[in-house]
């Protein structure tokens, strides 16, 4: 994909559109020089070519209206190219960008709202979870922003986070979360090539047995010794993980990828990679805040009094 995207590819995807257009400039005004045929009665002649018994193409000029917007169309094009991008990684004179005009539009619409959540702003986290005007406000912009991943109602899926339970990987505190919400988060649990697949069956168990899940014990011995030498650095030497560092407590009945011996063995023989995406550039402050009061919401049901 890098070699599709290099400069070399950029200056061969130019010249084929300007090449196109020149030709198509050219192909009219040959056309224009050809000379009609006309029979020895003065009749123009017959191309030959004849569809459903008596419909007959004759050899006439093309029309000059034609012509006219045939030639129009290939300066438009060409006037086009010059104010807008098209010609492979050239900007246009105007240096307009769909990136852009979407921050844009957004920029806008995220200044012509500021009003109504302007009162929002400068309410504990609490509050706004418990005021039903901001959790139905909330409750939108998880659906726009969030729920393409953690589901429409939340309870995420296999790589995803469940949002509606008390487990965290980088804490549940609204300050934690408005910090996701905002920046994002990038998670690696890295592979572990230098364990042979015995030792990683054995590590798996000792994962199985922290959180109570049927393991072989003897496996799971000598697994606790290599989850001391690999693992305990970002899980913790009782396994309870590291907020962080975004590692998982193994202790409890939760997994993000599933907790049978198979996975676990995939997990650390390949890894995972996870990646939750800055909102900060998409969603003004205003709007963060009502998404982490509503976020935070759904895992503490206790509602606070609402803001007088």
């Amino acid at each position: 994909m890098s070699d599709f995207l290099s400069s070399g590819w950029s200056t061969y995807i130019a010249l084929v559109a300007l090449v196109g257009i020149v030709w198509c400039v050219w192909l009219l005004f040959s056309q224009r020089k050809a000379k009609v045929v006309h029979t020895p009665d003065g009749a123009v002649a017959d191309t030959g070519h004849v569809w459903d018994g008596d419909l007959r193409e004759l050899n006439n000029p093309l029309p000059r209206w034609w012509m006219w917007m045939f030639l129009i169309s290939c300066i438009f094009a060409l006037v086009y190219l010059a104010l807008y991008p098209g010609l492979g990684s050239y900007p246009g004179i105007l240096g307009y960008s769909t990136d852009g005009a979407l921050m844009k539009s957004m920029t806008t619409a995220n200044d012509e709202l500021k009003p109504v959540y302007a009162k929002y702003v400068k309410m504990d986290i609490a509050q706004i979870a418990a005021d039903p005007q901001a959790r139905e406000m909330g409750q939108r912009l998880f659906l726009n922003s969030c729920a393409q991943c953690h589901g429409s109602d939340a309870g995420g899926s296999k790589g995803f986070p469940n949002l509606t339970d008390g487990d965290w990987l980088y804490g549940g505190s609204p300050e934690n979360i408005k910090t996701t919400i905002t920046n994002g988060r990038g998670g690696v649990m890295p592979p572990f090539p230098q364990l042979d697949s015995k030792q990683i069956v054995d590590v798996a168990n000792y994962v199985r047995s922290l959180s109570g899940l049927p393991a072989d014990d003897l496996k799971a011995a000598r697994g606790a010794e290599v989850f001391k030498a690999n693992c305990a650095a970002c899980h913790g030497p009782d396994g309870k993980g590291n907020i962080a560092l975004g590692a998982p407590n193994l202790t409890d009945k939760t997994w993000l990828y599933g907790g049978s011996e198979a996975t676990i063995v995939e997990t650390v023989t390949k890894g995972r990679m996870a990646q939750m995406p800055a909102q900060d550039k998409v969603l003004s402050p205003e709007k963060i805040q009502l998404l982490t009061a509503y976020v935070w919401g759904l895992s503490n049901n206790k509602q606070a009094p609402a803001s007088k």
